[in-house]
């Protein structure tokens, strides 16, 4: 099962291997306090992607789609995908949009490709 939890939360709750799946660390957070098992830095949408989407809701399909076939280019999905197969698995973001987010994104797609 993949879940999803926000870096900033005070008391996440959820259980099983928790991945930060951002392309850059979340401000102001300490490793110890965000208490991530891996860092798939290299599976967050391109800096192009992002920028483009900037969490318009109008652009989330098309984001899905474009980050989707980024997703399939690159090599590192893989790990990520191998991953979804062992275990309970928690998706950790930091941004603030709750809705229209690369995590959310990721675990669309693992559940396609799983």
């Amino acid at each position: 099962m993949i879940t999803l939890s926000w870096a900033y939360e005070k008391r996440p709750t959820e259980n099983g291997t928790r991945v930060l799946v951002d392309r850059l660390w979340p401000r102001g957070i300490k490793k110890e306090k965000l208490n991530i098992n891996r860092w798939l830095k290299d599976i967050a949408p391109s800096n192009e992607l992002r920028k483009w989407f900037a969490h318009d809701p109008l652009k989330w399909e098309e984001f899905k789609v474009r980050y989707f076939s980024e997703l399939d280019a690159n090599p590192n999905t893989r790990e990520f995908l191998e991953l979804c197969k062992e275990g309970d698995l928690v998706l950790v973001f930091s941004s603030k949009e709750q809705v229209y987010n690369n995590a959310v994104a990721l675990k669309e797609y693992a559940r396609l490709h799983t």
